[in-house]
């Protein structure tokens, strides 16, 4: 079923039917358990994808393998009695960038275990990207090279899937959005991929797909990746604009079984966010826009428990964090820039949400564990709600959703989730 309703996308776009699918891009337990608790109240698939850099063979930054990741998933799924075969698990920017620093035989050789891993793994949904230089090589790369080496590791997972007895996956191609991590600065003057360079891209990587006997298999490409014109840096949120995305979007009448796949559509307004599907833009990825209302949810409960409880200064969540950020530098200092007061207010208020890295270790976990245990299944008092969490106070104060520590967070998380819902056609 998950995989069928992945092809639907563009069936449904050629008919005139704006429907999408939101991929839920993290691998916080609260993020991935507020996707599935949304995901309870539709008959729609839940997508849930990881990035090369977060989970591959080696661990990634959350020390988790792909069969890892999906126990992880399955584990939250099962606490909140979600129906795994509605599930769909994906891999993001699967290629040899976490090892970009080696030379090109190496990392790609990293790439394909990788890559083996993930369709061992059962992941369904497979964005194939080596766009990225590797050590020697001139950047931009050729995009034949591009799509030869994309086509070498969709050989890889094919004869995995094949020898292990797993359903065939489906695949996204093209990689015209920043490498994972996101913008690093502000973005400006943002170009939208050309008619020209999409129609190149499918044409290369459909030749490298023959090139290796996938002939058949280039019929599971169901995306691709192409940049509409949404983008968010540190301060600044690039919103849709879809005059400048018609030429684009013209081109997937020609393309039948395809339909596009949008990077960072974090902090896009519900209205640019239903434009995006309407276009063709039917598979909207984010990420980082989830873990910021994570952490705005997180740092409002800090503020309450002080409220409440006169919780002194240096043992707030929001210090933990500080002092978390400042002795471990190495994932947020090449991608904020200014003086010591820039610095302090880009750590935890940054669009580009870097402190998301930091919720694993295990101080920040202890931390946001202990808070919840201090308020317990309490609810939270209505006036602080109005006064931290603003948003919520609504569907408090209604009875619709109940108040405490915890509710207050998965909430904050599902109406982010919920603008994706309402735009996809959910």
């Amino acid at each position: 079923m998950q995989g069928h309703y992945l092809q639907k996308l563009s069936g449904a776009h050629g008919q005139g039917c704006a429907i999408g699918i939101t991929s839920v891009c993290s691998a916080h337990a609260l993020v991935i358990e507020a996707a599935l608790r949304c995901g309870q109240t539709g008959t729609a698939p839940v997508l849930i994808e990881a990035t090369c850099n977060q989970v591959n063979h080696e661990g990634g930054y959350t020390g988790m393998t792909p069969a890892d990741f999906r126990r992880f998933v399955l584990e939250i799924a099962e606490r909140v009695g979600f129906d795994p075969q509605r599930l769909i698990l994906g891999g993001d920017h699967l290629g040899p960038n976490p090892w970009r620093h080696l030379p090109p035989q190496q990392a790609m050789l990293n790439a394909e275990r990788m890559l083996e891993a993930y369709a061992r793994a059962g992941f369904s949904k497979i964005h194939l990207d080596a766009s990225m230089a590797c050590v020697g090589e001139s950047d931009p790369l050729d995009g034949a090279l591009i799509a030869e080496r994309a086509a070498r590791l969709a050989a890889v997972v094919e004869r995995t899937v094949n020898d292990a007895g797993l359903p065939s996956p489906f695949y996204v191609i093209g990689t015209e959005v920043p490498v994972p991590g996101g913008a690093s600065e502000k973005v400006e003057d943002l170009e939208v991929t050309t008619p020209q360079s999409a129609l190149e891209t499918i044409a290369l990587h459909r030749q490298a797909f023959i090139a290796q006997g996938l002939d058949s298999v280039f019929a599971r490409v169901i995306g691709l990746v192409v940049q509409p014109g949404v983008e968010f840096g540190n301060e600044n949120v690039v919103a849709y604009q879809p005059e400048k995305a018609q030429a684009l979007s013209a081109i997937l009448q020609g393309e039948p079984q395809l339909v596009f796949e949008a990077h960072s559509t974090d902090y896009q307004p519900t209205h640019a966010l239903r434009h995006l599907v309407r276009d063709g833009f039917a598979i909207l990825k984010v990420g980082p826009g989830l873990t910021f209302a994570l952490r705005e949810a997180l740092y409002a409960l800090d503020h309450i428990a002080a409220a409440l409880r006169s919780v002194p200064e240096q043992e707030s969540l929001r210090r933990t964090m500080e002092s978390l950020m400042l002795a471990e530098p190495h994932y947020w200092d090449h991608y904020y820039h200014g003086d010591a007061a820039a610095l302090r207010v880009q750590r935890h208020f940054s669009y580009s949400d870097r402190i998301r890295y930091y919720w694993p270790f295990a101080a920040a976990s202890r931390a946001v564990e202990e808070m919840f245990l201090a308020f317990g299944d309490e609810p939270i008092p209505e006036t602080l709600v109005s006064q931290y969490l603003p948003l919520l106070y609504p569907r408090v104060v209604s009875g619709q959703h109940g108040s405490t520590a915890r509710e207050l967070v998965l909430a904050a998380i599902g109406q982010v989730l919920g603008q994706y819902r309402e735009a996809c056609g959910g």
